[in-house]
């Protein structure tokens, strides 16, 4: 098999919206050599106003004149994302029929590639099924009711001559594609003919025989200058300056409240923590609960930082500790996503914060934790025994915090206590796999995803849709540490779930900076 997938990693960053939610990319089979006519349509140029034909945000090159664009679709576009064919505007489509062909080729099995090779083939005999639909003279996109695709579908209906260098052997699908593109934009020339991959190879052997390509930057949740949403906000030197003649307060069970106005508004989100920090003046820590035009409620924290409100004995070591709990002991945050790089403390406050609402307040009735069973290494190959016993080895994060979590509860116990202490922790702990969770619904359950870098934004949907009434989520993981193949931080799915529920008053979402595992921990994350 070729792959056919790029790999190259985004910035983190602010959440754009994307479309859908996306499958991982496809991978393109090696082909063998055949004898294909490249025809062609006759595609007349239809002058419109230039847009991007990624959207929103996709980065591309800006087309000369206002003819529309001819995008040509290489397969591993339609197997990586099969709804890609509407999400190209006004633009025009263009696919050769070897794409076809290796749809053809790809369409068997159950994996995610054959299931989107599928999809794509459905789409496309939908398009071509449409009442008074004519190839020769392209087929409407917004025929399906995606109204945002203005453009036609082009498929090829004559013969078509070119020429490549020697070097390129004439019988590989790459080849083929990469000659029909340069064919059209011979016979085009008017019009800018663009090739879209997810192949890098593909697109630097474009570009160095002069055709423009570029990548399909759709299933991207954030573009490549663009930073992870942090889930706080820095307050600046001046605000109670400027706030001293605006700002209402009072107070209600046990929190002060702020009502403010101002310059400030236009970066805050609901559930933001915001804080103010200044030498010689008193510090704030609140969360953005209120929006309203243009002022904003804040409420202050609960301090986790104190012994006396320590979580399963757990305190707080830093600021950002001190804002994931707060969203993880809320009753009212259904959806939590922690973000921050190894030992910043995430699986050790979730599992805290859950111990705590399961047996001591009864707000949930047990912990599920599952993951990610990607591996860093090479496979050790198949596990053993019950569903729970294969995810054994995948969870030993679980095994770490709970001996941590069992000793400081239970320390003056005796070993009988710590023992007696450690079972009752066990037995409202299950963990699940991902792979038998379709179609399961949870109800008043406390549910950890750790490792949610690995996840694609499709994976993280299915995840998130089995909660029930009274269930939580907390998703977590470093963006810093992707092991699924061709899974990029822009394109992971705990970016997507950080992007898509900024803003929604039952999530929050914090990156946690500060590492507290140990120094050596902290230095090597630093240094290597």
């Amino acid at each position: 098999m070729q792959a056919k997938p790029t790999t190259e990693a985004a910035a983190q960053a602010p959440a754009v919206a994307i479309e859908a939610p996306v499958s991982q990319p496809a991978v393109k089979p090696a082909r063998k050599p055949t004898k294909v006519a490249h025809p062609v349509s006759g595609i007349e140029p239809t002058p419109t106003p230039e847009k991007s034909p990624l959207k929103p945000r996709a980065k591309v090159r800006k087309a000369s004149g206002t003819a529309k664009r001819l995008f040509v679709l290489d397969t591993n576009v339609l197997m990586h994302d099969p709804m890609s064919l509407f999400r190209f505007e006004e633009h025009d489509i263009y696919l050769p029929m070897i794409v076809l062909e290796e749809l053809d080729s790809n369409k068997k099995g159950m994996t995610e590639v054959a299931r989107n090779a599928r999809q794509a083939s459905r789409s496309l005999d939908t398009l071509a099924g449409q009442a008074g639909a004519d190839m020769a003279q392209g087929l409407p996109l917004a025929a399906m009711g995606n109204q945002e695709a203005a453009g036609l579908l082009f498929f090829q209906t004559e013969p078509l001559n070119y020429t490549l260098p020697t070097s390129l052997p004439q019988g590989k699908a790459d080849n083929q594609i990469l000659g029909v593109v340069q064919a059209l934009r011979e016979k085009h020339s008017n019009r800018e003919v663009v090739l879209v991959s997810k192949d890098i190879n593909m697109r630097v052997k474009a570009r160095a025989l002069g055709l423009a390509a570029e990548d399909y930057q759709n299933d991207k949740a954030l573009a490549d200058d663009e930073l992870l949403y942090a889930g706080m906000l820095a307050l600046p030197a001046d605000f109670w300056t400027r706030q001293s003649k605006t700002v209402e307060s009072w107070q209600q069970g046990g929190h002060t409240f702020y009502r403010i106005s101002g310059a400030v508004m236009e970066h805050l989100v609901i559930n933001q923590f915001v804080y103010f920090e200044a030498p010689g003046e008193p510090s704030l820590y609140a969360r953005v609960t209120e929006i309203r035009g243009k002022q904003a409620v804040l409420k202050t924290l609960k301090d986790y930082t104190h012994l006396k409100n320590a979580v399963w004995g757990v305190t707080s070591r830093n600021r950002e500790q001190n804002f994931a709990l707060n969203l993880l002991m809320d009753p009212e945050v259904d959806f939590v996503t922690l973000a921050g790089t190894a030992g910043t403390g995430k699986t050790l406050m979730a599992l805290a914060a859950g111990l705590t609402q399961v047996l001591d307040e009864r707000r949930y009735t047990e912990i599920i934790m599952t993951r990610a069973t990607v591996s860093v290494g090479e496979d050790i190959g198949f596990l053993p025994g019950t569903e729970e016993e294969k995810m054994g080895p995948w969870m030993g994060a679980l095994d770490d915090n709970l001996e941590f979590l069992a000793k400081g509860d239970g320390g003056n116990a005796g070993e009988w206590g710590r023992a007696a202490t450690n079972e009752l922790i066990r037995s409202r702990i299950k963990v699940k796999s991902m792979n038998f969770m379709r179609g399961r619904t949870f109800m008043n359950k406390y549910v950890i995803i750790d490792e949610a870098q690995n996840l694609t934004p499709k994976q993280m949907k299915t995840l998130i849709t089995r909660a029930g009434p009274g269930t939580k989520i907390i998703c977590m993981g470093n963006l810093a540490q992707i092991d699924t193949p061709y899974l990029t931080e822009g394109s992971s799915g705990l970016t997507f779930a950080v992007d898509r529920f900024k803003g929604w008053p039952h999530s929050g979402h914090i990156t946690l900076a500060r590492g507290e595992r140990s120094r050596l921990a902290d230095f090597a994350s630093d240094v290597l």
